[in-house]
């Protein structure tokens, strides 16, 4: 390669004209074995420039973004940049808009920028030109406007982004629909653990279960019965997740777009050594599909991780919009740990999913988060207030920090998923946008009330929910917030019963009143709903049916106890006992399949077995657990401390998805029905897709067609 290299230079240098000589001598003075060695250097570079060309040739001829045809003659323009590099105007010029400067090919810095002039929103009027995503969508992305030549100006990133798209104006139908004139309510529950209590006994910690349940959304009112939500995707791009991962990121990023209604809007955020807003806050409307997609399609993976960054932006994109749909979350995927703050800041290379110092309480850096996503960082009375925006975390393969990403869900309210396997993201984000588009309850207060006097609550384990007891035992409020349609959350309620001499003889004891408040999210009304009066009896003697545990309140007791004895294994792991560990979980789990629920064959109580299990054998080994064990451990504890259903590796997140049936097995993990569909929507899609590149292999993004 040296020789060729230096043949070339001579090569150059002899075809380079001369200045005009001094004096003859100097001609006189040359060695004659120039001439034979620059006729050879010339064949070597006529051979080397033909090889070039050829290859020129070839790259000019294909789009680099849409991978169509960039043959003359085919009615679009075409942009050639200064590093010699070529595409589609209308796709290059679409991918600087939202912010990408560097060419996708060599990554040079453009000095001259491709700028897209202002169009119409509508796009009906739209119709002067037409491009393509991908040659396998040829009729796709029509309605593309043609612009104006390149201009060399730069398209910084807004100082605010208050360019978010208006909210579709509401118009009232008038039409009554089943929903509207007989509206569902959530439904309320409660069971003793006990039926009777002997009149003259008493009980310092008796538990009644309390649970609600969002009502449903009508199939034929989807979209008008849930709220709209305003989406911000925060995405890893740094150069781990180039190849593969960021393919499927981008078929999994197309999926939630396809997925998302006219009233939702969509942000989308990349991160590496900085972060950028790739795409503003867009209604999902047909044309806000294709935009986003095209977005999507010009990310590019390089540099290094910066989730702070990432994070900032995202809020950011939350906190300066214009306008604001009811709901609003943030999704933040990456493959890593933060390489620019907190612990990290001069770690450059990290080991796979390396225990860090702040393993069980966090990064360092959640300071340096936005008090929006982390309400710690308030000052004053305002820090025990709940977070603005909740950011579901995705921990994307084995190397990424699934400690920060589960402090981060935690502190935010979100929840954490782990993505064990890479083929699986389109199914995680399936099952969590599968939550986010059915919320139908929103700022849920469960509230018990003493009922009798003497009967005073204890406590109220309510996992990451915000509950609080008043007026000295006789009053508990639990913050619920946010319901996904047909969601049930269900808490232990402890109470103290006195005797029945306290009430002069008689023959039942009312325990709690119980009653729920929200917000309707399609009326936006208030709605409150009262449930019957918790009674137990008071017989002289109790039967021997009185002192069997009630099913539903035995299940509970051992979800309770199957969590926490999770969270001390994974406490001795992280010291290095992993004996300690294993012999805990062992010991829970004899004690599970004892108790009365698991005898009576409860769906539950069969998963939560299935579930120790599971995290014994990923903590048979110090390096099984560094691997995949802890964040395996943490997206369950996410999973139970909120009730609601995490992507937790490839193991029994995915027995519903092997065929358990969706009346046991999905509430066991906490799975809701418009979950489930949206999981095997995306299976079913991934099924066709697989079929179909076997014919016609294709790595860009494309978005099906909008339905009939």
């Amino acid at each position: 390669m040296s020789g060729s290299w230096s043949k070339l230079q001579k090569a150059l240098s002899f075809r380079q004209p001369k200045s005009p000589p001094e004096n003859a001598s100097s001609d006189a003075k040359s060695p004659p074995s120039t001439r034979p060695s620059s006729v050879a250097s010339s064949s070597t570079f006529s051979r080397f420039t033909r090889s070039f060309s050829s290859t020129s040739r070839s790259s000019k001829r294909t789009c680099a973004i849409c991978l169509g045809s960039m043959k003359a003659g085919n009615g679009q323009a075409i942009f050639t940049a200064e590093c010699a590099h070529s595409f589609h105007f209308s796709c290059i010029a679409n991918s600087v808009k939202h912010g990408n400067y560097l060419c996708p090919i060599c990554r040079c810095k453009w000095k001259e920028i491709p700028l897209m002039s202002s169009f119409s929103t509508d796009v009906n009027t739209n119709n002067a030109g037409r491009t393509r995503v991908s040659p396998l969508e040829d009729n796709y992305l029509d309605n593309i406007p043609r612009v104006p030549p390149p201009v060399s100006l730069p398209l910084p990133e807004p100082l605010h982004f208050s360019d978010d798209e208006h909210l579709p104006s509401i118009t009232v139908d008038q039409t009554p629909s089943p929903s509207t004139v007989h509206p569902e309510t959530a439904v309320l529950k409660a069971f003793p653990e006990y039926s009777a209590v002997a009149a003259s006994g008493s009980m310092s910690r008796f538990a009644v279960l309390v649970g609600v349940r969002a009502p449903p959304l009508a199939d034929d009112v989807r979209h008008q019965e849930r709220a709209p939500i305003d989406l911000v995707t925060v995405l890893d791009i740094s150069g781990s997740m180039a190849g593969s991962k960021l393919t499927l990121l981008k078929q999994a990023v197309c999926f939630v777009i396809d997925n998302l209604g006219p009233s939702d809007r969509l942000s989308i955020v990349t991160f590496s050594s900085g972060a950028q807003r790739n795409f503003p806050l867009r209604r999902m409307t047909e044309q806000g599909r294709r935009e986003a997609a095209l977005a999507v399609n010009a990310i590019s993976a390089n540099g290094g991780t910066n989730i702070v960054e990432g994070l900032k932006k995202g809020v950011r994109v939350l906190e300066e919009r214009r306008e604001r749909n009811p709901v609003a979350s943030i999704v933040l995927l990456s493959d890593g740990r933060d390489t620019y703050n907190g612990d990290n800041a001069n770690q450059r290379r990290s080991p796979r999913n390396r225990r860090s110092s702040n393993a069980t309480s966090g990064p360092d850096f959640l300071n340096l988060l936005p008090s929006s996503i982390c309400p710690r960082n308030r000052e004053g009375l305002a820090a025990g207030q709940l977070p603005t925006f909740h950011v579901h975390t995705f921990g994307f393969g084995l190397d990424h920090d699934s400690s920060a990403m589960h402090a981060i869900s935690d502190a935010s309210g979100g929840t954490f998923s782990f993505i064990e396997t890479v083929g699986t993201v389109q199914d995680a984000f399936a099952m969590c946008i599968g939550g986010l588009l059915s919320v139908v309850v929103q700022e849920l207060k469960l509230t018990v009330r003493s009922a009798s006097r003497g009967v005073e609550i204890g406590s109220i384990p309510s996992g990451r929910y915000a509950s609080e007891i008043s007026e000295q035992g006789k009053q508990g409020v639990i913050n619920i917030g946010n319901l996904y349609a047909d969601e049930e959350k269900e808490f232990l309620v402890y109470l103290s019963v006195p005797s029945a001499e306290i009430e002069q003889g008689a023959t039942k004891t009312s325990l709690l009143q119980i009653t729920c408040s929200y917000k309707n999210t399609t009326s936006e009304e208030m709605v409150s709903v009262e449930g019957e009066t918790v009674e137990i009896r008071r017989p002289p003697v109790l039967s021997p049916t009185d002192v069997v545990i009630s099913c539903e309140v035995d299940r509970q007791i051992n979800r309770l106890a199957v969590a926490e004895t999770i969270a001390e294994a994974q406490q001795l792991a992280e010291m290095g006992n992993l004996e300690a560990a294993q012999a805990a979980l062992t010991n829970r789990r004899a004690t599970l399949l004892s108790s009365v629920s698991a005898q009576a064959g409860d769906a539950l109580c069969s998963w939560l077995d299935m579930e120790l299990t599971e995290v014994r054998e990923r903590m048979v080994s110090r390096e099984r657990y560094e691997q995949t064990g802890r964040a395996y451990v943490l997206s369950g504890l996410s999973s139970h401390s909120w009730q609601r259903a995490t992507t937790r590796g490839d193991t029994t997140s995915q027995i519903l998805l092997q065929g358990g049936s969706s009346s046991n097995s999905g509430a066991a993990m906490y799975e809701t029905p418009s979950m489930v569909s949206m999981i095997s929507k995306s299976q079913n899609l991934s099924l066709v897709n697989r079929a179909e590149q076997v014919h016609r292999p294709n790595k860009s993004c494309n978005l099906p067609p909008p339905p009939s």
